[in-house]
């Protein structure tokens, strides 16, 4: 248990420090790729990745898995064996470089296409300097956002081969492997190919970007949705669309108007102009294979040009690439079907852009027993889900909108599921809802909301739809105020890790709301000998025999003799592990025995426990469940953090439930850590110090 937690510990400090950045990626398995190619080159061999083998493994679980009939047959080769002068990269990525092979990935070649118009995104993805010339070694890597952190993956090129042929993503004119390589590099990262079969563009477009993907159906395209793509333009955003296509047939079949339906385009302006009197929206559309194009209203060679300003006329057009074309703003609406915007953080974007959304991001879990309470059809444990508060400070800017309002996006993203397929696992079904923070608890960082708030309260926003998709996003407008966002899993107990991103238009504050973690001990009362009564002397005289000290073994004896009389109690009996616990936080003398007087008070603590547990079993089932243990915990002076509850839940309850013994056993080790820190912490700092023999002490002994 230590190692997990200082583990952790050590992690949030190497992230203060800048790890996980674009700077400073994590290695992923601890790879260090220098090093690695360093090691290659001295001894003159070439790389052999033993965590990502050319194996059957890693080509899949159930289509491809082992023996499978798409997987017979299959050779790894280096593209050095493939071809007799094998590139890394042939003039620049293009989208000519990635064709796909057998494989449902899609949704990633549109991604990596949409990566190679933008070339500062690309290199950050795909580092500088790899060549299969200088310093060849059989290593390469890459970079990927993973869960709110950059993460540098090392590969080897064997790269999976049938009948002569690479299997997967390989380029037009078979001499470039850039993007072969990209896709193993993302295979590796998600357990295996199989599991890249199956996605969303936004999911790829997130991965490779750090940014924050949304989506609209441009049949229900919102009012504002012009102002949002001028936005998104601006803030120098990705953005695709495309048209659905409604069967196999259609995949790539080319419209009337030449238009490519299941084909990802990107939008790369908007304009209005003055035309026949009136103002006229225009957008700008780039269809990456550079040759097919628009042939409607407002299409290179159309009429609708004659009738506007000539100068505005050839300044719209001949700034255009190969591919690129204008049409109305409503035609857009009518002949594409969905839009996706990718907004970008700070980071990603070029030093020229002057405006970009402010964001934050919150790394958070779903335990089962403290903190995955379910979506708000469970009241008796949503508020045990993580919460955060946003406050928005400052409204927009708009001049054409009344409205007092501030626009934000919130989205939720579950961590590493695709690499659980293989165990038959895939995504939860997840979602968020917000609540206005009422005046009452306005500017008090530190509040955990309880079950009586949300029944008394109902949100004011929240996640279009709880799906079970890899990350839920909303745009959202509300009034400046303080709200507290609650992400959930649509039904209790699901565990899993998530991150929560919030963009805001202007200045907002976030933080994660949770208790601080404070001991508010009752004043033990003074007793000495003289007030202890008779008959709990001669009971004590009987147990403990002709020293007159308990020992841990006889006071496990006694504890369990007491509770098994309690028939409303549930529990398998005191281990020797708590007893010794109890003893250590009584014994003053350091005998690892109790006297009379320290006897008396565990037993005085005793009692006071056991009418804590009583009172917050509330259904009287004998034991308690873990959301009933935070509220008795509370009540028994200890207010602690979400992150505390996982651990405690973790050690102290058996599937959700906790007996009396293994309460008493928390009790027990939290007052006495407290104490000991109390003890340590003199100064009133909050820190303390310690060598290692006194650590050692403490934690072997407590």
């Amino acid at each position: 248990m230590f190692g997990g937690v200082s583990e952790r510990i050590k992690k949030d400090r190497q992230r203060a420090l800048g790890l996980g950045s674009v700077q400073q990626a994590v290695r992923y398995l601890n790879q260090d790729f220098q090093a690695l190619r360093d090691d290659c080159l001295q001894n003159g061999s070439l790389f052999e990745d033993p965590m990502f083998p050319a194996e059957p493994a890693s080509l899949g679980f159930k289509e491809l898995a082992p023996f499978s009939t798409k997987t017979r047959g299959v050779e790894w080769k280096r593209p050095t064996e493939l071809t007799e002068d094998p590139q890394f990269i042939v003039g620049g990525a293009t989208r000519t470089d990635i064709c796909q092979g057998a494989l449902g990935d899609c949704w990633l070649l549109a991604a990596i296409g949409s990566l190679t118009l933008n070339e500062r995104l690309l290199h950050r993805v795909v580092p500088h300097g790899q060549s299969f010339n200088y310093q060849y070694a059989g290593i390469f890597h890459f970079q990927f956002w993973q869960f709110g952190e950059w993460v540098d993956v090392v590969i080897d090129d064997r790269l999976p081969v049938k009948d002569g042929e690479l299997m997967f993503v390989h380029s037009a004119e078979g001499s470039e492997f850039w993007s072969a390589l990209l896709e193993k590099a993302y295979a590796k990262l998600n357990g295996s190919y199989e599991a890249l079969s199956g996605g969303s563009t936004t999911e790829g477009f997130e991965d490779f970007t750090g940014g924050v993907a949304e989506m609209y159906e441009l049949k229900k395209a919102p009012r504002d949705l012009y102002r949002i793509i001028s936005k998104a333009l601006e803030r120098g955003s990705l953005l695709g669309c495309s048209i659905d296509i409604t069967s196999a047939f259609d995949m790539e079949a080319v419209t009337f108007k030449k238009l490519v339906k299941g084909h990802a385009y990107s939008v790369t302006g908007l304009r209005q102009v003055e035309y026949r009197g009136r103002q006229e929206r225009l957008i700008r559309i780039r269809n990456p294979w550079g040759q097919v194009e628009w042939t409607g209203a407002w299409s290179d060679s159309s009429s609708e040009w004659n009738s506007i300003d000539s100068a505005e006329k050839d300044e719209m057009l001949c700034k255009m690439e190969d591919g690129e074309f204008w049409m109305s703003f409503q035609e857009f609406l009518r002949q594409f079907s969905r839009l996706e915007i990718c907004n970008l953080t700070p980071d990603a974007l070029s030093q020229d852009t002057t405006s970009f959304w402010t964001t934050v991001t919150f790394e958070g879990g779903w335990r089962r027993g403290s903190t995955a309470g379910g979506c708000r059809n469970h009241p008796n444990t949503f508020w045990i889900n993580p919460q955060y508060k946003i406050s928005l400070l400052e409204e927009d800017d708009d001049p054409e909108d009344d409205e007092v309002a501030c626009s934000f996006l919130v989205a939720l993203m579950q961590k590493d599921r695709r690499r659980y397929r293989r165990q038959g696992q895939d995504m939860h079904t997840i979602g968020f809802a917000i609540y206005e923070i009422p005046d009452e608890y306005r500017g008090c960082p530190s509040v955990h909301m309880k079950k009586d708030f949300f029944l008394r309260h109902s949100s004011c926003a929240r996640s279009e739809t709880f799906i079970n998709l890899r990350e839920v996003s909303t745009r959202l407008r509300l009034p400046p105020g303080e709200y507290l966002v609650v992400p959930s899993t649509f039904e209790p107990s699901k565990e899993a890790d998530f991150v929560l991103r919030v963009f805001t238009e202007k200045q907002s504050e976030s933080e994660e709301m949770d208790d601080d973690v404070e001991v508010n001990l009752s004043e033990e009362e003074e007793i000495s000998e003289s007030d202890i009564d008779e008959s709990f002397r001669s009971m004590f005289a009987q147990l403990s025999g002709d020293d007159m000290e308990v020992s841990v073994r006889e006071l496990r004896t006694i504890l369990n003799r007491v509770v098994s009389k309690h028939r409303d109690l549930q529990t398998d009996g005191f281990s020797m592990e708590s007893c010794r616990a109890m003893v250590s936080l009584m014994d003053k003398d350091g005998s690892a025995r109790l006297g009379l007087l320290e006897f008396q008070i565990l037993w005085n603590k005793i009692r006071k426990w056991l009418g804590i547990f009583r009172e917050f079993d509330l259904d009287k089932s004998g034991c308690m469940s873990s959301y009933e243990m935070r509220l008795a915990l509370e009540n028994g002076g200890f207010k602690l953090n979400n992150k505390l509850y996982q651990m405690l839940i973790a050690r102290y309850a058996d599937n959700e439930i906790i007996d009396f013994d293994n309460f008493t056993c928390c009790l027990v080790k939290l007052e006495a850590m407290f104490k000991a820190f109390q003890e340590l912490n003199k100064d009133g700092t909050g820190t303390v110090e310690m060598n290692m023999m006194e650590w050692l002490c403490m934690t072997m002994c407590g």
